[in-house]
């Protein structure tokens, strides 16, 4: 490319001179003054024009107001090809390599990669020789998320239906004159303690929390919620056996007015339905259990209480 050429004793770089024959100069100030000619097209006849009245660059660029290289450039291009060469656009290199989509999807859904469990946007990429970026394009326009993996839980209990209709008929339409409480426990509950004051939270900067901690035992907190309005009824045991059970369904009956018939939720944990406690249920009418599905531990409501004060208050303690 030759954009300057070499003039004058101490070699001051200048643009070259621009002639134009008198066809040349009619037909580019034609290009110049018609309504049919596209603004890109217009720009460049002007660049040629004012060279060819001996204007250099810099000049040129300052009064269209483009960038100096860019005026170079046009003017060697009409240098060397003349009207021909500001016509085209000038080449923007080799076109993106063209993505199989089909293969992409095939490979993402039917194959792994050698050395992993999923695909990532950078093996793929290397895998179909494209960038990460088509295929992460790709990958959202298919709805594929490889990274992603969302876990499930089949319940095998024959009684299943029977019970999902029970605990689902008492959330949606409770008993008169009865409270519906959800129960359950959450153990090992640890008591951490950190070993090192973290920094707060400022702009600019996370929250800081160090790795060590000091643990200070476990504890178990049973938990009853409250379905008509959300109210908790909670307390503490070291241990989670059937007697720790037996004094949570005292606190309960001490807790709730006596006038009122309760339906506890509980899962199938075998604590729940050891004989003892199953006796004291006996003398106690007013108690009537009901108890999800196995393995159906979301029917239970009180376990959105016990994620919530898991991220809220637990994890970051």
């Amino acid at each position: 490319m030759f954009y300057y050429e070499a003039s004058g004793r101490n070699g001051v770089r200048v643009a070259p001179t621009m002639v134009l024959s008198d066809g040349e100069r009619i037909e580019l100030t034609h290009l110049v003054r018609s309504k049919l000619t596209s603004v890109r097209l217009v720009q460049r006849a002007r660049i040629v024009l004012l060279a060819a009245k001996g204007q250099q660059n810099k000049a040129i660029a300052e009064q269209l107001g483009l960038g100096r290289v860019q005026v170079a450039r046009w003017r060697e291009r009409y240098a060397q090809h003349r009207l021909a060469g500001i016509e085209r656009d000038r080449p923007r290199g080799a076109p993106p390599p063209k993505v199989d989509v089909a293969r992409l999807v095939e490979l993402t859904t039917q194959s792994k990669p050698s050395a992993a469990t999923h695909w990532s946007t950078r093996t793929m990429a290397a895998e179909l020789g494209i960038s990460a970026a088509s295929v992460s394009r790709h990958w959202r326009a298919n709805g594929l998320k490889p990274h992603l993996v969302r876990g499930f839980k089949i319940s095998r209990d024959p009684q299943f239906v029977q019970k999902l209709e029970d605990v689902v008929g008492l959330y949606m339409s409770p008993p008169e004159h009865a409270l519906v409480l959800c129960c359950d426990e959450k153990s090992q509950v640890q008591a951490l303690d950190r070993t090192q004051p973290g920094l707060p939270l400022k702009k600019g900067r996370a929250q800081t929390m160090t790795h060590d901690y000091k643990r200070h035992g476990t504890t178990t907190l049973f938990a009853a919620l409250n379905v008509l309005d959300g109210q908790v009824i909670g307390q503490c045991q070291p241990r989670h056996t059937h007697v720790e059970w037996l004094k949570f369904l005292k606190k309960i009956d001490r807790g709730t007015p006596k006038d009122k018939a309760l339906h506890l939720i509980a899962d199938n944990y075998a604590t729940h339905k050891h004989p003892v406690v199953t006796a004291w249920l006996d003398k106690h009418p007013r108690f009537h259990m009901h108890y999800t599905p196995t393995s159906a531990s979301w029917l239970n409501m009180v376990e959105r209480f016990f994620r919530d004060i898991t991220t809220e208050r637990l994890r970051r303690g």
